[in-house]
């Protein structure tokens, strides 16, 4: 016979799972309609959300607030986390790192990218539960604000690539300069 909890948190994952892949995918299908820009604004800016409902969620908890409400309302949190990178972060970057890079350098860049990618995700899992420990609502309120500062740098910095030529981007890349 099935274990209750052991099935329980199995179907989570596989629920939690494809959720993540049916955002991916509505991600995809945006991504040549609406621009990868917007998608990265508007998902950072979903993440920014997700990140402020778990922070709350944690302080609310911690002080004993809401205690009914408060699952909830952390699941919601990580569900708009979830489904907003899944839209934005999660796909959009490889993208336009795709796009961005001349081909003389496309391998070289593409590897350094990939390289900085692996190493920030290895610094925030390294880091997650010492940041835990000092606050749980400050640990993602912390996440909160490099989200918000990661919308304005999409804002000010990332090119729109959508219907452009490699040349095309290259010539306002290098414009800018």
């Amino acid at each position: 016979m099935l274990h209750e909890q052991d099935f329980l948190e199995s179907l989570g994952t596989i629920l939690m799972g494809s959720y993540s892949v049916r955002s991916t995918i509505i991600g995809a299908i945006l991504m040549d309609k609406s621009g990868r820009r917007p998608l990265l604004m508007v998902g950072e800016t979903g993440d920014s959300i997700g990140c402020f409902m778990a922070a709350t969620s944690f302080y609310l908890k911690g002080n004993g607030l809401y205690a009914e409400w408060v699952p909830m309302f952390a699941l919601c949190g990580i569900l708009v986390y979830m489904g907003s990178f899944s839209i934005g972060m999660g796909a959009v970057p490889w993208v336009i790192m795709s796009e961005i890079f001349p081909i003389n350098v496309k391998g070289i860049g593409g590897s350094l990218v990939t390289l900085v990618n692996w190493f920030g995700s290895w610094a925030i899992s390294y880091t997650f539960n010492f940041l835990m420990d000092w606050s749980s609502a400050g640990n993602f309120y912390l996440f909160l604000g490099v989200c918000a500062v990661t919308v304005l740098f999409v804002a000010r910095v990332v090119p729109e690539t959508k219907g452009r030529t490699l040349e095309e981007i290259q010539a306002s890349m290098s414009s800018q300069i």
